[in-house]
C-alpha cells in the first residue's frame, strides 16, 4: 500500500474580493513530489489559488495547511520560514531592473544571510542549469523575454525549494523556449520537488509525465484527477 505524504491540504477554501467569490469551497490534498497542472480559463482563480499557498493572498474562509503549518495560525515571525519552502516563477518575471542577472538570483540567498562563498556557488550552479551563466553581468531589460524567464526560473530554484509555483511560465514563449522551461522544472521535480504550474497550455506536458490536473472554472474545482498513470 502506497503511503500518502500530503504537503498541501485545503479545507473548504474560499477567497472573496468584495462580494464575489474568486475561489469557492476548494478541497484539495497534494502529496509531496507531485506534479500539478492548474488549468482553466482566464479569471478562473488559478493565480489566486497559488498565491494563497505562500500567503500572497489570505484565505477568506476555510484552512490551508502547508507541510504541517496552518496558514491561518502562522505568526509573522514564522512567515519567512514558510516562504522559504517555495520558489515562485511569476508570469511577469518581477526581475529588479537595476540589478544584474547574478544579483537578481543572489538576492534570495542574501535574504537568508547565507555565506558569500555558498551564494556564489549556488547562483552559478542554477545559472548554468538555465543557460544564463554567460549573462551574469547583464541587466534584465537587455535580455529577451525567454532569457528573462530563464533568470526568473533560476531565482525560483536557487533556494532548493520544496514547492515550486509557476504562474503561466511559458505564456509568452515559443514552443522551443517553453519546452526548455518545462525541462528545468522537471529536473527539480525528479529531485523530489512538488511542482504547481498554472497554464492554459495542457499540451505542454501531455504524455511527458504523470501529473495531477486541477481544472478551475469560475472559482470552482471541477476536476481533480491523475493523468498519464
Amino acid at each position: 500500500m502506497k503511503i500518502r505524504n500530503p504537503i498541501i491540504r485545503m479545507f473548504n477554501v474560499t477567497k472573496r474580493f468584495g462580494k464575489k467569490n474568486i475561489l469557492n469551497k476548494i478541497n484539495l490534498e497534494v502529496n509531496s513530489g507531485e506534479f500539478v497542472l492548474v488549468s482553466g480559463p482566464s479569471g478562473a482563480g488559478k493565480t489566486t489559488l497559488m498565491k494563497m499557498l505562500y500567503l500572497g493572498e489570505k484565505v477568506s474562509l476555510g484552512q490551508i495547511i502547508v507541510d504541517g503549518m496552518n496558514l491561518a495560525r502562522i505568526s509573522k515571525e514564522k512567515t519567512p520560514y514558510l516562504r522559504r519552502k517555495f520558489g515562485v516563477i511569476f508570469q511577469d518575471f518581477k526581475l529588479i531592473p537595476n540589478r544584474t542577472v547574478y544579483e537578481n538570483v543572489a538576492l534570495v540567498l542574501e535574504a537568508r544571510h547565507e555565506k558569500p562563498t555558498f551564494i556564489r556557488k549556488k547562483v552559478m550552479e542554477v545559472l548554468k542549469i538555465t543557460g544564463m551563466d554567460t549573462r551574469i553581468n547583464s541587466f534584465p531589460l537587455s535580455l529577451s523575454g525567454g532569457e528573462q524567464q530563464r533568470v526568473a526560473v533560476a531565482r525560483a530554484l536557487v533556494g532548493d525549494p520544496a514547492i515550486i509555483l509557476a504562474d503561466e511560465p511559458t505564456g509568452s514563449l515559443d514552443n522551443d523556449a517553453a519546452n526548455i522551461i518545462l525541462d528545468f522544472l522537471l529536473q527539480y521535480h525528479n529531485k523530489g520537488a512538488t511542482i504547481f504550474i498554472a497554464s492554459h497550455n495542457m499540451e505542454l506536458i501531455k504524455n511527458k509525465i504523470k501529473y495531477r490536473n486541477l481544472y478551475l472554472n469560475n472559482g470552482v474545482l471541477e476536476d481533480n484527477k491523475i493523468v498519464n498513470t
